[in-house]
């Protein structure tokens, strides 16, 4: 019979809980871990301080608090987004808007390909022939958008 009854988590449970999500945090920093961890440490404290509250509502609290916590950082870090001294490092394409280059082919049927430092772009604009000097205005995914450089 005993096998029956659910094993009831005590408040020591829910920090080792919150041990482990921190320590997963830290080896796959995925800043979504850190939340649960958050979470789960404060499942704890309030198991501590009601130590009759049953298995049923601590899972409740914790999931809740997840919720909670996670929405709550994702609004924070949508308003006020880290300052870097560089913010274009990792998107490459986007460090190329408003270069001019003078294309090696023609660009035809409003498509081409450019040669810029060590990689071949795709780019889209107004057909024109070669040598002529056009400006990249925009990028998307792969694919720049040029206009003729007057």
């Amino acid at each position: 019979m005993d096998a029956l009854i659910p094993f009831v988590p005590d408040f020591w449970h829910w920090w080792i809980v919150a041990v482990v999500l921190v320590i997963i945090e830290i080896l796959a920093p995925t800043f979504f871990a850190m939340w649960m961890a958050i979470a789960a440490f404060f499942t704890g404290v309030a198991l501590y301080l009601m130590p009759d509250m049953t298995w049923e509502y601590q899972v409740l609290m914790f999931a809740i608090l997840s919720v909670i916590s996670i929405v709550l950082w994702r609004n924070y870090y949508s308003k006020n987004p880290i300052a870097t001294d560089e913010p274009l490092l990792n998107r490459r394409g986007e460090q190329y808007v408003g270069r001019v280059i003078t294309l090696k082919t023609p660009i035809v049927d409003g498509q081409g390909k450019i040669q810029i430092d060590d990689s071949t772009w795709k780019i889209e604009g107004e057909d024109c022939p070669e040598g002529t000097k056009v400006r990249i205005t925009s990028v998307d995914n792969v694919i720049f958008t040029v206009e003729i450089q007057h």
